[in-house]
């Protein structure tokens, strides 16, 4: 069993250098064409886009999202000039607006009808190809995890609730951010059968609270993570809670995982493997998963149609928060575990308004925040970009673009072994 000191290597961000964002492009054809788009964005959707000085267009009436716009020439140029424009000219303060995810939640309700159908031909080239290196291959899944959950522990620790949870959580009535993260590991614990004795490998170990929840119930854990920040201080959680000796932390990959486990467990670890790689995953779990096991999945989704389409792309969450990523649909899970598996989904919880309210409590947090973030060395675009990121992502939760799945996994004969002998 592995335990490690504090680390002392600095954060990705020491010199608040991240992000460089693009310097502004002269305007052309793209930044007029940019300008008619918002223009007619703004005269079909229920929101207000305000000039400087206060002039405001748009269909939406008192109390719609603003679309504020600081520096509206600079603004066209970024956003006519590539796909990460609208996010960078956010970033660069060129916009702001006091609803950011009431914003995207119109923008992603309505995201069909955004662009006319002509100039929709013209999409590929317009949003550049994920770039080879971020192929989550062996190394490059350990240089994509590193850019994002490397960046800094003390970083997440400020707005993340003190179990360190980094996904979604499962809220009950009346319950804290804590609680509810619990709550949603306990489930998936359930599920599992996770109790005494039983063997558990955790694909993904994030920070360490769901290794230390099932250690805390008798079971001995193998947890396995490529994030070397996570490792340390997982390691240290171990060790700090009396539980090294039950709790087995690895640096290593998914795809070289060995030995035999009653459960299998992994929470939003998918979204990061690459939908090349969708179905070595689920082989590797249904591999080391004993007879008679069972698997929780827990895993962001999008439909099916606008998976397939934006596959490939290189958005701007792909170029500046989560590089290699991709978010499957639930037919895209269930299609891979009939080709490349004997496992099926035997239950499915969809949570997708409780990742809403998550998203909100972290990002209240992270503004709370603000002045230590700056202190640890990440600089106002950087901040820009996390809030941004943020209410992105609570947007698309909001608008039910986005989901997220509690999955159990069961082989069908194990099932029905399971269903005669009783859980347990």
């Amino acid at each position: 069993m592995t335990t490690v000191t504090t680390s002392s290597r600095p954060s990705l961000a020491a010199n608040g250098a991240w992000p460089t964002i693009p310097a502004v492009r002269p305007g052309g054809a793209r930044s007029w064409i940019a300008r008619t788009l918002i223009a007619r964005m703004g005269a079909r959707l229920p929101i207000r886009i305000e000039m400087p000085g206060g002039t405001a267009t748009g269909a939406g009436g008192p109390g719609a999202p603003v679309l504020r716009l600081r520096n509206p020439d600079a603004f066209f140029a970024r956003v006519g000039g590539e796909t990460a424009g609208f996010a960078e000219s956010y970033m660069a303060g060129d916009w702001d607006s006091d609803d950011l995810p009431g914003l995207f939640g119109v923008l992603a309700t309505h995201l069909p009808d955004l662009v006319p159908a002509p100039l929709q031909a013209f999409r590929r080239w317009y949003i550049p190809r994920r770039p080879p290196a971020e192929h989550a291959t062996v190394d490059g899944a350990r240089r994509n995890i590193e850019r994002h959950y490397d960046l800094s522990n003390d970083f997440f620790e400020l707005f993340l609730d003190p179990t360190l949870t980094y996904s979604s959580a499962l809220f009950g009535t009346g319950e804290t951010l804590e609680q509810a993260q619990q709550r949603k590991i306990d489930r998936l614990l359930d599920i599992t059968g996770t109790g005494a004795g039983t063997r558990l490998l955790e694909i993904g170990t994030g920070w360490g609270e769901l290794a230390l929840s099932a250690a805390r119930r008798g079971a001995q854990v193998t947890s396995l993570t490529i994030s070397l920040a996570q490792w340390e201080t997982a390691s240290r959680r171990a060790a700090a809670a009396g539980l090294a000796d039950r709790i087995d932390l690895q640096l290593r990959d998914y795809r070289a995982a060995e030995g035999s486990y009653d459960a299998v467990v992994s929470v939003e670890m998918i979204e990061a493997v690459g939908a090349s790689y969708w179905p070595e995953y689920f082989r590797t779990v249904d591999r080391l998963l004993a007879s008679g096991g069972r698997a929780g999945i827990q895993a962001i989704t999008m439909p099916h149609d606008r998976m397939i389409e934006s596959m490939n792309g290189q958005t701007w969450i792909h170029q500046y928060i989560f590089p290699g990523g991709q978010i499957p649909s639930m037919q895209a899970i269930a299609d891979a575990l009939a080709a490349h598996t004997n496992l099926r989904v035997t239950s499915d919880l969809a949570m997708g308004l409780h990742y809403a309210r998550t998203l909100s409590q972290w990002r209240t947090q992270f503004a709370a925040a603000e002045d230590e973030v700056e202190i640890l060395g990440f600089s106002r675009p950087f901040r820009r970009m996390w809030d941004l990121y943020l209410a992105y992502s609570q947007a698309g939760f909001l608008s039910g673009y986005l989901d997220v799945h509690q999955l159990l996994l069961e082989r069908p004969a194990d099932r029905r072994t399971w269903l005669t002998a009783g859980p347990g």
